[in-house]
């Protein structure tokens, strides 16, 4: 491909960090934001750095001849062996390549910039405000790379004014240095398979169970929603009493599962574990109200991929959630308030018509990312 010089974006995206279904919603919006690329017409060259492990997944991309892969010998699901690759060897890597310019959408980087310079983009700082998640190897890692980016990277992008704000107070990053650009959400409606299937293989009606995603981690809350199930169950509230949970696996599985066991809700509650996005979508358009209890997030695309199907949203008024939904969902104050949660549940309001959804449109997104990529790195 020609080089336009000045007037082109040319950069590495560095994929390596990304384990294909296994790192939440990281991987939607990366996926999101390289589709939202495609719809540009400007020119770039974008090689993505990728791994043993997730370059096929990233393949089809280089159909557009804008984009190119730059394979490693890293395996993604090797997390220590990439780390040490990514301290150590990335920045050479990159130099005997001709890369001087790297985009990270997410924390991680080198120890040092050697002759690259990064842009990195922070999702949240969950170990900094649950450390009692984590152990302590991964609090180390994480706290050292958010240091490196405050001090090392040319500039930031926070992917909430909430986790901006966050940042600038712990790392205390001049503002000038960091950006709040949304994560681009696309759903598409067309791709969804038959609910008389789903509702066969999960035991489901119509607008007669509850569903939500998350992984199963702690602040995500999960558990308050069991309970709330075992409420419903053993009292005359007139809601549901089926709630479907999907996810990636994380810590809070086993404790999950034997809570449901504990309960009796093995017929209530169902952990479909990781379901592919028409699985996904024709269960966000089928249930009767998405239930999103988590108490920590940086951005929060669930809830909005359900609204943009049309379904209302009952959820927290914990960090970032409020600015996301925009104030259009319905909110329980206390998250673990299990008669809270309920009362809600009893009369949700419909405000999905009032939602700006243009604000996570992908093409918007990407010229956003685009722009900046210029300013920073072009």
């Amino acid at each position: 491909m020609k080089s336009e010089g000045k007037n082109m974006l040319d950069i590495a995206v560095d994929l390596l960090w990304l384990r294909p279904k296994k790192v939440g919603g990281t991987e939607f919006y990366i996926r999101n934001l390289l589709d939202g690329f495609l719809r540009l017409e400007e020119p770039f060259r974008l090689l993505l750095l990728v791994s043993e492990d997730n370059k096929e997944t990233f393949r089809h991309y280089t159909r557009d001849k804008r984009i190119a892969l730059l394979e490693t010998n890293v395996v993604s699901a090797n997390i220590a062996g990439r780390i040490l690759w990514n301290f150590f060897c990335q920045n050479r890597f990159l130099r005997r390549r001709g890369v001087r310019k790297c985009f990270v959408p997410v924390y991680c980087r080198p120890l040092f910039n050697g002759g690259i310079t990064y842009v990195n983009v922070i999702h949240d700082l969950q170990a900094a405000h649950y450390p009692e998640y984590h152990p302590f190897h991964e609090i180390a890692y994480s706290r050292l790379c958010w240091w490196l980016d405050a001090h090392f990277s040319r500039h930031l992008v926070a992917i909430s004014d909430w986790v901006r704000d966050d940042v600038r107070e712990k790392y205390h990053v001049k503002s000038g240095k960091i950006t709040t650009i949304y994560n681009p959400i696309t759903v598409d409606k067309e791709e969804t398979v038959s609910f008389e299937r789903l509702a066969e293989k999960y035991h489901v009606a119509d607008k007669e169970f509850y569903y939500t995603v998350a992984q199963l981690i702690p602040h995500k809350n999960l558990d308050t929603l069991i309970a709330v199930m075992e409420r419903i169950k053993n009292t005359r509230t007139g809601l549901p009493c089926r709630l479907l949970i999907s996810g990636v696996n994380g810590e809070s599985r086993d404790k999950q599962e034997r809570q449901i066991r504990e309960r009796g809700l093995e017929r209530e509650v169902t952990l479909t574990g990781f379901v592919e996005n028409a699985e996904r979508n024709a269960l966000y358009r089928h249930c009767l109200a998405f239930l999103f209890p988590s108490v920590f997030e940086g951005f929060g695309m669930p809830p909005v991929e359900a609204m943009l199907f049309g379904t209302v949203v009952i959820t927290t008024d914990r960090t970032c959630i409020p600015e996301v939904t925009q104030g259009k969902a319905n909110y329980v104050k206390d998250p673990y308030d299990v008669e809270e949660w309920i009362r809600v549940m009893q009369n949700p309001a419909d405000r999905i018509a009032e939602m700006d959804f243009g604000k996570y449109d992908q093409r918007k997104l990407g010229r956003k990312y685009y722009e900046l990529l210029m300013e920073q790195l072009g």
